[in-house]
């Protein structure tokens, strides 16, 4: 655990990276890097956070977020209660604002909100007395995710991020992913390169801090890192991709572009993986491709967050 005393969380939710400086992130990661140690020992559970209540409110469908939220919690003894779309009133048609006042009735000391509108955690946020963390929403921001990523490459990196270059590759147009790692990565000093078809970049785009290449091969050229996306075809409108066999052909992250990335070259993806479309099944299942350890540092990093927003009050120290 850190002994930084001089440090203080000030913050009441997670809602951005954005609203994070350097030294918040890099001490978040501090904390998840002493808290990966409690997920390689045989009794994964400390009581840190016991008496704690997490609720993990997903209107959209989540594996790795929801699952790693709910075992971060319960390896740090919280009690977390998990509540979906399905089982809630909002199928009902109840609005967010009455069920986020309901589940502040029950004090709630967190809760993580996915959800398909952007600025649904905001508002919560603002509504609340108790902490929320964005677990995603709409096309918005995924903070979660970019400082999981970011804990991966660091461990990777070891510890250094300046002088690095970082490819991301897919459906950046419809990506939260892509802009809060764009974001947060950015703020640590890696130069970052962005590849996709017209169709898929973000409106915007040219005033990102982000070189943006159209062919894969020239912008895979001497990175150290790739991020494959997702291809999310549930949020694209009709007619933006007509051919996905096209798209495979061209995007499609193969062994033939890693030979044109630095040697070491590390893959990285946010899941779930369609293999044969986004990254080729023989870089899925290479010892560079990193998902599984994107996975083990979701729960280190959540546990991370968990705590200094449960601890906020007492300086945020772990």
């Amino acid at each position: 655990m850190t002994n930084d005393t001089a440090y203080q969380w000030r913050h009441k939710d997670l809602l951005d990276v954005t609203q994070l400086e350097t030294t918040d992130t890099l001490h978040l990661l501090d904390v998840a890097a002493s808290f990966q140690e409690i997920n390689n020992r045989p009794v994964k559970k400390v009581p840190t956070l016991k008496g704690k209540t997490v609720v993990l409110f997903f209107v959209e469908n989540s594996t790795r977020t929801k699952t790693s939220f709910d075992v971060a919690g319960k390896r740090l003894s919280a009690d977390t209660f998990a509540l979906a779309k399905t089982g809630s009133s909002i199928n009902k048609g109840e609005s967010l604002k009455d069920t986020g006042l309901t589940l502040q009735a029950m004090s709630p000391d967190i809760i993580v909100i996915r959800h398909p509108s952007s600025g649904a955690a905001q508002f919560l946020a603002d509504l609340l007395p108790c902490s929320i963390v964005n677990g995603g929403d709409g096309w918005h921001a995924h903070p979660t995710q970019a400082l999981l990523d970011c804990y991966t490459l660091r461990q990777t990196w070891n510890g250094q991020f300046a002088n690095r270059t970082l490819l991301i590759l897919g459906d950046i147009a419809h990506s939260r992913v892509a802009r809060s790692n764009m974001h947060l990565l950015h703020m640590l000093g890696v130069k970052l390169r962005m590849c996709a078809p017209r169709t898929l970049l973000p409106a915007g785009i040219d005033h990102w801090p982000v070189e943006v290449e159209s062919d894969l091969a020239t912008a895979v050229r001497d990175v150290d890192a790739v991020m494959c996306l997702r291809l999310q075809l549930e949020r694209q409108q009709a007619g933006l991709l007509p051919d996905l066999a096209e798209y495979s052909r061209r995007y499609c992250l193969g062994r033939q572009h890693l030979r044109l990335a630095k040697p070491g070259v590390k893959i990285l993806h946010p899941g779930p993986m369609n293999r044969g479309l986004e990254i080729s099944n023989d870089i899925a299942d290479d010892p560079a491709c990193l998902v599984l350890n994107q996975v083990a540092a979701g729960v280190a990093t959540r546990m991370a967050i968990l705590y200094l927003l449960a601890t906020r009050g007492n300086g945020g120290h772990a």
